[in-house]
């Protein structure tokens, strides 16, 4: 694993493409009944700057009923909210899948432990999409 900063992130590693890796993700979190809100390509937008970037890809993903209360118990927390996962390749040719650990959220924002487990289901998706 490259050396990557302990900054609340979990990073997994991916047998399969970025591109791969990130429709598997999309495909889980849409049969959860999850909504995706946006994908960024932001090595498909370095291109059309005339950068060069390995590929990353970030897809911002939630769900209102869980989100909302969260947000509600600890407004702050909305700025890491929805739930967003980056699937980017190293220098190496590794693909990783990294999101932010959901104890991270809760220290990070005081989120009430009952309401931890409004987002402690990114955990499960990501590692099924890395499988």
């Amino acid at each position: 694993m490259p050396n990557l900063p302990d900054n609340g992130m979990i990073h997994l590693s991916s047998p399969h493409s970025v591109i791969e890796t990130l429709a598997r993700l999309e495909t889980i979190v849409q049969t959860k009944g999850l909504t995706i809100q946006a994908r960024i390509d932001h090595s498909g937008d370095a291109a059309k700057a005339g950068l060069e970037m390995l590929p990353t890809k970030l897809l911002i993903f939630g769900n209102a009923r869980a989100g909302t209360p969260l947000m509600i118990a600890s407004p702050g927390v909305a700025i890491d909210l929805p739930l967003k996962a980056l699937v980017w390749q190293d220098d190496a040719g590794k693909v990783w899948l990294s999101y932010n650990s959901p104890d991270y959220l809760k220290e990070r924002h005081a989120v009430p432990e009952n309401l931890l487990q409004n987002v402690v289901g990114i955990g499960p998706i990501c590692s099924e999409a890395v499988r």
